[in-house]
C-alpha cells in the first residue's frame, strides 16, 4: 500500500508522528471491518456467543479513538500544522469519529443477534441481509483504502456505492413490512432484522463521510452535504 505524499517534512519526527497516526487509523479501521463481519455472521447463524464477543470487543475501537484523538491534539499543540497538514489532522479526527460510530452500529447488530438467538430463526430475507452486509463491508474497506492512499478519485467512486446501499436497504425494509403484514407473529423478530439493516445502512453513511474527508484533504474543499454530481464537479475544478 502506497504512502501518501504528506511525508515531506524536514523534521523526521513530524513525519513519524503523522505516519503513526495514519497507521493507527488503519488499524482501527481493520478492527471495525472485522466487527461488521462478525456481527453479521452472528445474526445469520443466531450465534449469541459470537455476538457477545462483538459487543465485548467494542472497547478496543473506543480505546483507539481516544488514543488517536489525543495524539492529534498533541500534534496540533506541538507542530501547529498549516495547509495540507492541518487538513490531514482534521480529516483524521473526523474519520476516527465515524469509525467509532461504525463500531457502535456493529455492536447494535450483535445485540439484535443475541435477541434473535432466543427465538425461532427467520429464513425469509436473510440472504438479502447477508448481501447488504457484504456490500457495506466492502464500502468500508474501499473508504479505508482511499484514506490510506489519500486518493480523491477512489473516494468519489466509493461514495457512489452509498446509492446502491440505500436501494438495497429500502428494498429490504419493504420486504420486512410485507412479512409482518402476512404473519403478525413474526413482528418482534422482523423488527430486530429491521434495526439490523438500519444499522448497516448507517454504516454506509459513515463510510461515505470518510470519503468526503479524503476529498477535503486532497482538494481542500468541503464536500459534505453536496450531491454526487456537485462532488464530481469540485474534483474537476
Amino acid at each position: 500500500m502506497s504512502t501518501p505524499s504528506y511525508k515531506q517534512h524536514i523534521s523526521t519526527q513530524f513525519n513519524a508522528e503523522l505516519e503513526d497516526v495514519r497507521q493507527r487509523v488503519l488499524a482501527m479501521g481493520g478492527l471495525v471491518e472485522q466487527q461488521i463481519v462478525d456481527a453479521t455472521r452472528s445474526l445469520m447463524e443466531a450465534d449469541s456467543g459470537l455476538a457477545s464477543e462483538v459487543a465485548k470487543n467494542d472497547y478496543k475501537v473506543n480505546e483507539l479513538e481516544v488514543y488517536i484523538d489525543e495524539e492529534c491534539a498533541r500534534i496540533l499543540a506541538r507542530r501547529q500544522p498549516t495547509a495540507s497538514d492541518l487538513r490531514l489532522v482534521h480529516a483524521v479526527i473526523k474519520t476516527i469519529t465515524d469509525l467509532e460510530r461504525i463500531g457502535d452500529e456493529a455492536e447494535k447488530i450483535a445485540r439484535m443477534a443475541i435477541d434473535l438467538a432466543g427465538h425461532d430463526r427467520l429464513s425469509e430475507g436473510m440472504i438479502e441481509v447477508q448481501h447488504l452486509s457484504r456490500d457495506v463491508a466492502q464500502m468500508v474497506h474501499d473508504a479505508l483504502d482511499a484514506f490510506a492512499r489519500m486518493d480523491a478519485d477512489a473516494a468519489l467512486a466509493c461514495a457512489r456505492e452509498d446509492q446502491v446501499i440505500d436501494r438495497e436497504y429500502e428494498a429490504l425494509l419493504r420486504q420486512c413490512i410485507t412479512f409482518m403484514m402476512e404473519d403478525p407473529r413474526t413482528i418482534r423478530r422482523v423488527m430486530d432484522i429491521i434495526w439490523s439493516v438500519r444499522a448497516l445502512e448507517r454504516i454506509g453513511d459513515h463510510a461515505k463521510n470518510i470519503c468526503e474527508y479524503v476529498i477535503y484533504y486532497v482538494k481542500g474543499k468541503d464536500v459534505r452535504h453536496l450531491s454526487l454530481e456537485s462532488m464530481e464537479k469540485e474534483l474537476r475544478d
